[in-house]
């Protein structure tokens, strides 16, 4: 049995704050995020090549960064909710050694179809901005 427990529709409330969560970002989340998403970009995986491009280190790719934003709705949520849309802006780069905080708030709900919609950013502790974007869940209609 799951210790994992899904939010119904009427768990949730406009407004709603979910709790922050803290991913340090290190040089293997960002290697191992890049090749788990096909992307084999150098600057993903090589800091001499990052170097180059003007940044002190490899830095994280997009794909990785909506993996971590789904992780955090879906965290919040519970298994049985359902992501139907994710909208991603980048900002800063992320790259080893910063700790990013995400931070979310229920933004919309639609009590008809159960989905709601959640503003979520994402800022590193050095650069500031590193991605926001919103997260649109369909939860069950009844708990």
């Amino acid at each position: 049995m799951s210790e994992y427990q899904t939010l119904s529709c009427a768990d949730v409330s406009v407004g709603d704050k979910l709790p922050p969560l803290d991913i340090d970002i290190s040089s293997g989340l960002i290697v191992g995020g890049a090749l788990a998403t096909r992307d084999f970009e150098p600057v993903h995986h090589d800091k001499s090549v990052a170097q180059a491009s003007g940044l002190p280190d490899v830095f994280m790719n997009i794909l990785t960064s909506q993996g971590l934003m789904s992780r955090f709705v879906t965290d919040w949520s519970g298994p049985d909710a359902s992501i139907k849309s994710l909208d991603l802006k980048l900002g800063a780069p992320n790259v080893p050694g910063m700790v990013m905080t995400i931070t979310g708030e229920v933004t919309e709900k639609d009590d008809s179809t159960g989905e709601v919609n959640v503003a979520v950013l994402g800022e590193n502790n050095i650069w500031g901005m590193h991605m926001q974007g919103t997260v649109k869940l369909a939860l069950p209609q009844e708990g």
